[in-house]
């Protein structure tokens, strides 16, 4: 069994807790200044481990291996929700940090990738990596929070004109771990310690518009209103009574961000626009969710009085994840928690998914404290911590050794 340092593991952790420290959490959108620094700091502690370190032109940092045959990769993402979480990501970078210095004599390289967390995109370190962001997506990338462009703050990392690192060859890596909390409460409810990822499910958030006719709050009647916030709290309120019919099991949805305008006390909104994600595993269940959608916006749209337009925002994929990772996870949590452990769908994207679409993947999940995520008072138990390194060291050594 491979030899982590439990120590060396809680100390990485907590020195990157301090790169833009927020309460009990962390404040480290993608590219700011404290997620900068962060990765500088990263691929100082990979060199010291031996390996090489790089941040590529997207600002991913790598640290590659100096040992002959095929390697297995390891990694997460660096950046934070705005005030979030100090895990969330985080620890699956630096289990990959100290599964290599374990496992010294084994081909094995770290990743942190950029932008998990959407601030500028989707996905956009692990999708470059495997060769799926042009040149002109980065172009267009805008910070949701700040609206500065991802150019602007790649220059601002001094990171203008480096090449991206790409995946040229995919049968150079055996495959890839990575290592998260699980962002909800199954494990902690059931008395369990660790969860096998058996899939990762795809995310598809949709945009919809509502056009009106802004107005004198004062001095039109009601009758005649075009009311645009009417019109999108009863497409709501549809969505929210119809979906449970039309969902699978583990099918989640959300209406999570909603917007008038113009957004005045005495002004009859003439415009408004929510956004309607939902998330499950399994595609035609997606698929069936995106017709009942589509039929609901068509019946509001005929309904009146106001226009209402439904574009599609984003999909990803749902992806499974290996089985041969799969059961390297489970042998191992079964020798670290005998029976304490499960095999589960991720609810939460991860680079995981997108990493699966050019070679194996595994996914090894530990407690989060009151299922708590995406707030800085996000925490997870020290001993769950070392023990998730210990599995995912054990797996690693595992697949490598017996391939």
């Amino acid at each position: 069994m491979a030899r982590i340092d439990a120590g060396r593991l809680l100390e990485d952790l907590h020195t990157l807790r301090g790169f833009g420290r927020f309460r009990t959490g962390v404040h480290r959108p993608t590219l700011s200044p404290e997620d900068i620094a962060s990765r500088r700091w990263l691929a100082g502690r990979l060199a010291e481990a031996g390996l090489e370190p790089r941040i590529d032109g997207i600002a991913s940092v790598f640290g590659f291996t100096r040992n002959p045959g095929r390697r297995l990769l390891i990694g997460s993402h660096l950046e934070s929700q705005n005030e979030a979480g100090w895990l969330d990501g985080a620890m699956g970078v630096i289990f990959g940090l100290e599964v290599a210095r374990a496992l010294p004599q084994l081909p094995i390289d770290v990743a942190a990738w950029v932008d998990e967390e959407g601030h500028y995109g989707s996905f956009l370190g692990s999708r470059s990596f495997i060769g799926e962001v042009t040149e002109e997506e980065i172009d267009r990338a805008i910070n949701r929070t700040t609206g500065e462009s991802m150019r602007s703050g790649l220059e601002r990392a001094g990171l203008s004109g480096v090449p991206r690192v790409t995946l040229d060859d995919p049968s150079r890596y055996l495959g890839y771990l990575e290592a998260h909390i699980e962002q909800g409460d199954e494990l902690e409810a059931k008395g369990l310690v660790l969860g096998v990822v058996t899939s990762i499910v795809a995310i598809w958030n949709f945009r919809i518009r509502f056009i009106g006719e802004q107005n004198h709050a004062g001095t039109t009647r009601m009758a005649i209103r075009k009311d645009a916030r009417v019109a999108m709290t009863r497409l709501a309120n549809r969505i929210d009574d119809t979906f449970p019919d039309v969902i699978a099991e583990r099918s989640v949805w959300t209406i999570g961000r909603m917007s008038l305008d113009p957004n005045a006390p005495s002004i009859i909104p003439g415009a408004a626009e929510m956004n309607v994600q939902f998330r499950d595993a399994d595609p035609a269940v997606l698929d069936r969710l995106e017709a009942h959608l589509r039929r609901l916006v068509a019946e509001a749209d005929a309904a009146g009085p106001c226009r209402v337009t439904i574009e599609v925002a984003s999909k990803t994929i749902p992806k499974v994840m290996d089985a041969r990772f799969q059961d390297a996870l489970a042998r191992a949590a079964e020798a670290h928690a005998p029976g304490r452990w499960q095999r589960m769908p991720s609810g939460a994207g991860h680079d995981a998914q997108v990493l699966a679409l050019r070679m194996p993947a595994g996914m090894l999940f530990v407690p989060s404290i009151g299922g708590i995520s995406h707030h800085w008072t996000e925490d997870t138990k020290e001993e769950d911590i070392v023990r998730g390194c210990a599995v995912l060291a054990d797996a690693a050594e595992a697949l490598l050794t017996q391939s």
